[in-house]
């Protein structure tokens, strides 16, 4: 299939729903560019996590971010491998420790706008599958493609904590529930780019969707199928 030059297909979504397994394969998919910007708030979280700091110091934050070095490579295998000062960090940021602390770094005002920055250059030259929290709603606005995937947050605890377990993370359904809560009350109420659907986005529920089945129907809408 020739896709359209500059194309921007945006997918985002709360914690645990999917994002980043529909928008890998989506991309390989339609021979765009997969770009996972929670990684990138994955990453300043672990650089606060290794240097301690008071986030609400901007002083102290500005100096942190003048020193963080991001960077996305894709092996030979097309799994995106994560950077942070020429370090992988990959499997070092997929933690509830983390994920918490991510949430709450998103918030600083400093922190998006250098992560903005970032990925407003790289979709530049379009022709990516962007996925996270804001990125149809506040970063790529006119993005063609804008979809917003949800489910219960019950089957999103499953699938994290499933996912944890693969990694050796398990921390229980119940636990992973309230994990999710509180960070969907964190991204939702923020003032800094709370998350919620973009007004013309396409919204599925994958609560009682498999991977395929969502990114099936992602395709069919950017084909026009």
């Amino acid at each position: 299939m020739k896709m359209e030059k500059d194309l921007i297909i945006t997918i985002d979504g709360p914690s645990g729903v999917g994002k980043s397994t529909v928008a890998k394969s989506v991309a390989k998919y339609l021979g765009l560019t997969y770009l996972d910007t929670g990684a990138m708030y994955r990453a300043i979280a672990l650089q606060v996590k290794r240097n301690p700091l008071n986030i609400n110091n901007d002083e102290e934050l500005s100096s942190l971010l003048a020193n963080t070095n991001i960077k996305f490579v894709n092996n030979e295998d097309n799994v995106l491998i994560i950077f942070l000062n020429n370090e992988d960090i990959t499997d070092k940021i997929r933690s509830p420790e983390i994920s918490r602390l991510s949430s709450d770094v998103a918030t600083k005002n400093l922190v998006r706008k250098k992560l903005v920055e970032i990925q407003k250059e790289i979709g530049l030259n379009g022709n990516i599958v962007v996925e996270g929290r804001d990125m149809g709603t506040y970063v790529f606005p006119d993005a063609k493609f804008k979809f917003y995937l949800d489910a219960t947050i019950e089957e999103r605890a499953k699938r994290r904590n499933n996912q944890l377990t693969q990694s050796g993370n398990n921390i229980g359904a119940d636990n992973m529930i309230k994990e999710i809560e509180l960070r969907d009350k964190q991204d939702k109420e923020r003032l800094e780019s709370p998350l919620h659907p973009a007004p013309n986005a396409v919204i599925i529920d994958t609560t009682n969707l498999i991977a395929d089945e969502v990114i099936n129907r992602i395709i069919a809408e950017v084909k026009g199928e």
